[in-house]
């Protein structure tokens, strides 16, 4: 792994970019661990918390890449949408000459990530794009309100895996048209007993946004700032080491 000045030991706070980064619930967490962060998404995001930049994300890496600048970033994070024939698989993988049809842009996120040279994380809830199952992350794990299982798949670098605890009951709303209370919200959709808004904000500790549809994608911090302070640990332990 090449190293830049800025991955080196005596750099305070290291830069991690973050792709697809909607609202910032990921990057909240990689901040409180100890980054600065550079969010990238292909739509305006006025409540992203840290410096953001509205490209299309795999475009804006390979030009990082190219240019040589992503020397500038220890560590990358993403989030790619994995929706069949959106604009983002055609348009992107056509002009990269990635080639094929694309459920998702998970495989094309991780040749670039790969290119880098740096250690990556690629995030997917259950369910959803298949990814190396590295880490699997719950709610249950840091005492939120909400389950919202994720996967990670976690390139050049490791982690060690949490136990999964025990739920403490079920996911409150209809399920199959039977209603059920319980400790969780459903931060997804609408209707059917799913969260309100507040609900949201309040379950996963979001608080700078309050649009559904981005409370609706985030991930929690309490997940990004468990995985970034062992990231951060280890770019540290590699800048003593270079």
């Amino acid at each position: 792994m090449t190293l830049s000045p800025l991955h080196r030991v005596g750099q305070q706070r290291p830069l991690l970019l973050d792709l697809f980064c909607c609202a910032g619930g990921a990057a909240t967490g990689y901040h409180r661990a100890g980054f600065d962060v550079v969010g990238v998404d292909i739509v305006d995001r006025p409540n992203y918390p840290f410096t953001f930049i509205r490209a299309e994300a795999l475009d804006h890496l390979a030009a990082l890449i190219a240019s040589g600048e992503i020397r500038r970033f220890a560590a990358v994070h993403s989030s790619p949408p994995c929706q069949a024939g959106c604009a983002l698989t055609v348009g992107t993988n056509a002009s990269q000459g990635w080639g094929g049809d694309h459920d998702d842009l998970v495989a094309p996120t991780r040749v670039l990530l790969e290119r880098t040279g740096l250690p990556y994380v690629i995030e997917q809830p259950n369910g959803r794009a298949e990814i190396r199952k590295d880490l699997s992350l719950c709610g249950e794990m840091f005492g939120l309100g909400v389950l919202r299982h994720r996967n990670f798949e976690l390139g050049g670098w490791t982690i060690a895996r949490p136990a999964h605890p025990k739920h403490r009951g079920y996911v409150r709303g209809y399920r199959h048209g039977v209603y059920r209370d319980g400790p969780y919200v459903a931060a997804y959709g609408s209707g059917g007993g799913k969260a309100t808004v507040p609900e949201m904000q309040a379950a996963m500790a979001i608080t700078w946004t309050d649009v559904r549809e981005e409370l609706t994608e985030a991930i929690p911090p309490a997940f990004s700032e468990h995985i970034g302070r062992a990231l951060l640990a280890m770019v540290r332990s590699v800048g003593v080491a270079a």
